[in-house]
């Protein structure tokens, strides 16, 4: 396992072994600075996913040894969390572009055409009619899909929308901001420069703060952290898992209930342990693979996500073999604000990559 410092990595690496592993992070290293002839005759990649940006350096390094490579194998269970969009960099490593093509713009004229525009600036792109079904069909020769629930005994999931109601003053503010893109709260005066910025505050707005231009945040309500109490309460003991977006969500929910962060080995410990009632996750360290069913078969979302891969990354630390619970996952929503875009929007994309995965489903008989 080539893990650690340059020299644990490099050491790792020189001796003889059948299979050797290395975190994503250090492909790059591999590549092009370890010095270390890249002679392996097979690749697994686990959680392909984390290839689909064609401009990142562990793309480039991987692709640029991959005709070296006889052998390729890319397991992930988010391959267009995104949309259809990020399977050409998955796929560009996987055959070298045979399928898909060997330029993302030759992906994009086949198979996209523009969506939300500014003039010659294209924001983003959506498939043509009939596009999805020959990308499936581009793909399927070197594709399985084999869901856990199909395979795995699986608990029971249940989903669940709170919702929470701003009162007038509080909307206000929220309305105003989204409608002008500047807010007065007391003394200071918050504003945002675009679109992006926009949603990143109102999404901030919508948990009950928002930070302004020196990173101090500002109270809106607490009627996120009202509901969350009742659901902590209708737990009846039963640890709770709370997953957090912004830093002031976390000092918030810290300030009114007591909270451990999951953030190390021995926080996972005591969480699987049954020693942390009510525990706090930040979904981009949910990171693949983390086990964290034994501890609790509650999650509640405090504060939402526009990313499907962290928002399914973040519900499978509950949700997957082994959990012997109903799991129920709990998003707290304001209501008429930008949380239910995000929900709407998540659940869109859950479609587009569950559509993907049916299509290429391996058809295998199964002996239980």
């Amino acid at each position: 396992m080539a893990v650690g410092t340059e020299k644990d990595r490099i050491n790792a690496l020189m001796k003889r072994a059948t299979i050797y592993i290395i975190n994503r992070e250090n492909v790059d290293w591999l590549v092009n600075k370890s010095g270390i002839p890249f002679d392996f005759d097979m690749v697994v990649i686990d959680e392909l996913s984390s290839f689909k940006s064609y401009g990142a350096k562990r793309f480039k390094s991987l692709l640029k040894v991959r005709p070296s490579v006889r052998r390729i194998v890319g397991l992930t269970g988010t391959p267009s969390s995104n949309g259809l969009m990020d399977l050409w960099a998955e796929f560009r490593v996987l055959d070298l572009g045979q399928r898909l093509g060997r330029y993302i713009t030759h992906y994009r004229s086949a198979y996209f055409v523009p969506d939300k525009r500014n003039a010659e600036i294209v924001f983003s792109y959506k498939p043509l009619p009939g596009a999805e079904e020959k990308i499936y069909n581009q793909i399927s020769d070197i594709t399985i899909s084999m869901k856990s629930a199909d395979y795995l005994k699986m608990p029971k999931c249940i989903t669940n929308e709170v919702p929470v109601y701003l009162s007038e003053k509080e909307w206000s503010i929220y309305s105003d901001f989204r409608d002008e893109m500047v807010a007065n709260l007391g003394d200071e005066e918050i504003d945002a420069v675009n679109a992006a910025v926009l949603s990143g505050k109102l999404l901030q707005m919508s948990n009950g703060a928002v930070y302004d231009d020196k990173n101090k945040a500002h109270l809106i309500h607490d009627r996120k952290l009202d509901a969350l109490e009742d659901l902590i309460e209708g737990a009846n003991g039963k640890p709770v898992l709370v997953a957090y977006w912004y830093k002031h969500d976390l000092e918030r929910i810290q300030k009114r209930f007591p909270v451990r962060q999951i953030k190390s080995s021995k926080d996972i410990e005591d969480w699987n342990d049954g020693s942390i009632p009510i525990a706090a996750i930040h979904p981009a360290s949910a990171g693949h693979g983390l086990n964290l069913q034994s501890g609790g078969s509650t999650l509640i979302w405090f504060g939402l996500t526009w990313s499907l891969e962290l928002y399914q990354q973040t519900n499978a630390r509950l949700y997957r073999q082994g959990q012997n619970e109903t799991v129920v996952i709990h998003h707290i929503i304001a209501k008429d604000t930008i949380d239910e875009d995000v929900m709407t929007a998540l659940t869109r994309k859950e479609k587009t990559q569950t559509s993907l995965i049916d299509a290429v489903k391996a058809k295998l008989e199964v002996v239980r």
